[in-house]
């Protein structure tokens, strides 16, 4: 089996000080990073300090384990950079409860027939394919995935498929506080949920719906429930939420809560301007300077996220970089569309059907065929956000969170 880890080349943080400090962090089997640390690094403004770009790779080592003949690791799955993609995100429907500006456009968006939306037996036989090949981790997401009605029943026997260890949620949360403890029962073992905004006023103008308390209620009930963490997503956009970041910091203080605060991302619709982008280097410094203990975690090669932790806190704070310090070199993600579609990067606008040739009898050979020609034309990193902007992509509800 082979086995994937990151090499970290260069991460400098430059300061005005001519002091650095060398940090260690030490990744397991995996990867040691060295990044070199300016004095004042968490007590200083912005002025003081920038991030330069994280440069990784994916190196592949051959090594003698033994394999699960059930759930080998199949060639379908890397791709000509080495990549090997165990982590499948699967959108369950286009439709959702809330109207979200990141997601789609105003004038909302055209949604694909129920008749070409994949059934439960699609999905489970196509999720199977997956998993006997190696993906051992299984996202499902929208629209909203708590909208489709047979939700349980396909965490049922989602959770069931030999192989598979981790079975997750990204949900708005509006219908989630009721719905949670039988998806847990069927399975569910971890769950993210999308908040912006801490401001009823805000959120309705966000989502362009009510319903701030029904997702703080589905926060809390997940935590209830034993949910450890929960995290919550939260999209950063300059002059609308920019202002509330310390206070979504604060949810991670007396919970374990994983705040995540993603860049703005561009997608068809959703009318990106990087002068709405607020980016991880600044985001950073608004929370260091308010938390002087952040301390950075030691992240797995293949995480999208940069993880800290704060002295005395409960939960974590995590930035999702997409925008100005990318992960692709990680990249171990792949993206089956509520449409059937394969997509195997968020940004880039090729898709082929896996629910045509499924609907037209093909064989499990033919499908791995299709997904592994797929793979293999994966590009090494998206074009950079200036050019995805200017790149025909499908709205993000289309796509699925």
């Amino acid at each position: 089996m082979r086995r994937y880890f990151s090499k970290f080349i260069h991460c400098p943080i430059r300061f005005n000080s001519s002091n650095f400090i060398p940090v260690n962090f030490e990744m397991g089997s995996y990867c040691t990073s060295r990044i070199y640390i300016g004095q004042g690094l968490l007590k200083g403004n912005s002025s003081d300090y920038s991030t330069g770009t994280c440069v990784t790779s994916c190196d592949s080592l051959s090594e003698d384990k033994p394999k699960d003949k059930e759930n080998s690791v199949s060639d379908m799955l890397v791709d000509s950079f080495g990549r090997l993609h165990t982590y499948l995100r699967i959108s369950l429907t286009e439709r959702c409860n809330l109207r979200c500006q990141y997601c789609m456009p105003a004038e909302g968006v055209d949604l694909t027939p129920t008749s070409q939306v994949l059934t439960k037996p699609e999905i489970l036989r196509l999720a199977n394919l997956f998993v006997s090949s190696g993906v051992d981790k299984i996202r499902l997401t929208g629209g909203e995935p708590t909208v489709r009605k047979d939700i349980e029943d396909i965490c049922f026997e989602l959770s069931s498929l030999k192989g598979l260890k981790t079975l997750s949620m990204t949900t708005n949360g509006i219908v989630l506080a009721r719905k949670l403890p039988k998806l847990k029962e069927c399975g569910l073992s971890s769950v993210n949920i999308s908040l912006d905004t801490l401001l009823p006023v805000k959120f309705e103008l966000m989502t362009r719906r009510k319903g701030l308390e029904k997702v703080l209620d589905s926060i809390n009930a997940a935590v209830d429930l034993g949910y450890n963490p929960v995290k919550v997503n939260c999209v950063v956009m300059r002059g609308f939420n920019d202002d509330e970041i310390c206070d979504f910091v604060e949810l991670t203080r007396e919970k374990p809560i994983n705040i995540r605060f993603i860049e703005f991302m561009p997608f068809d619709g959703n009318v990106w301007n990087v002068k709405k982008l607020v980016p991880y280097s600044e985001m950073l410094d608004t929370v260091a300077k308010r938390f002087t203990s952040l301390k950075r975690l030691q992240d797995h090669p293949t995480d999208t996220a940069k993880n800290f932790t704060i002295d005395g806190h409960k939960g974590q704070v995590s930035f999702i970089t997409s925008m100005t310090e990318h992960f692709c070199g990680g990249c171990n993600r792949l993206r089956l569309l509520a449409d059937g579609n394969l997509k195997v990067c968020l940004f880039g606008p090729s898709e082929v059907s896996l629910r045509d040739p499924l609907r037209q009898g093909a064989e499990d050979r033919e499908l791995r065929e299709i997904i592994a020609a797929a793979v293999k034309r994966k590009k090494a990193s998206h074009a950079g956000m200036f050019d995805i902007a200017k790149t025909a992509n499908r709205p993000m509800i289309h796509i699925g969170g």
